[in-house]
């Protein structure tokens, strides 16, 4: 297992076929002001890759962007909603079609209100995660060991939390609710970044 470190873009032909899982992070959580620092990625093999952009970046990456916005390729993430959007808005594609193990666990895990990553990879996976590092400063001239370690957990488990999600859904008959949900996630990003992102644009009042 190793975690690979790139500035400014993704190497050609480093991801195998298939769905890749994707995550970011970013200077805080309002997308127009907090800029997006790192792209992390992994295609479900023994090893993650990590782009880092950095200030004042013009956010070119063609490899990155060629990838992100392949329909081909499925799109995990956790928490999608922010994810497409900071990518949307700092690279310029629709980092689409889309599977959210947040969204999934939300549709199955209706015992609980705990959705997190380290509660899903916990309690499907039997593994622990950390989060020391998830309020730390990404946009410092270097990314320590702990960082990048943290980063590249935040996809290693997502091709299996999917695995374990997608069983669930069935169970429950959820599948064709979540596919539709994934399916609006897209739009729920944009709606965010065009001003609406605490209203209810469906809501009767």
């Amino acid at each position: 297992m190793a975690v690979y470190f790139h500035e400014e873009d993704l190497p050609a032909g480093v991801l195998a076929p298939g769905p890749i899982a994707v995550d970011t992070e970013t200077m805080g959580l309002l997308t127009p002001r907090d800029r997006l620092c790192v792209v992390q990625l992994s295609d479900g093999g023994d090893d993650e890759h990590l782009v880092r952009f950095n200030p004042g970046s013009d956010y070119a990456a063609p490899n990155l962007k060629a990838v992100l916005a392949d329909p081909a390729r499925l799109k995990l993430y956790h928490f999608a909603r922010f994810d497409i959007a900071a990518i949307q808005y700092y690279l310029g594609v629709v980092a689409a079609p889309v599977y959210c193990t947040k969204t999934a666990s939300r549709l199955v895990r209706t015992y609980t209100d705990r959705h997190g990553l380290k509660e899903l990879v916990r309690e499907l996976l039997g593994a622990e995660l950390s989060k020391v590092q998830q309020s730390s400063d990404w946009g410092g001239p270097e990314l320590n060991d702990a960082q990048r370690e943290y980063a590249a957990s935040d996809v290693r488990y997502l091709h299996r939390l999917r695995e374990e999600l997608d069983r669930r859904l069935a169970r429950e008959g959820r599948t064709a609710l979540a596919q539709a949900c994934f399916d609006f996630l897209p739009a729920r990003a944009a709606l965010d970044l065009a001003g609406w992102p605490e209203v209810d644009i469906f809501a009767h009042v």
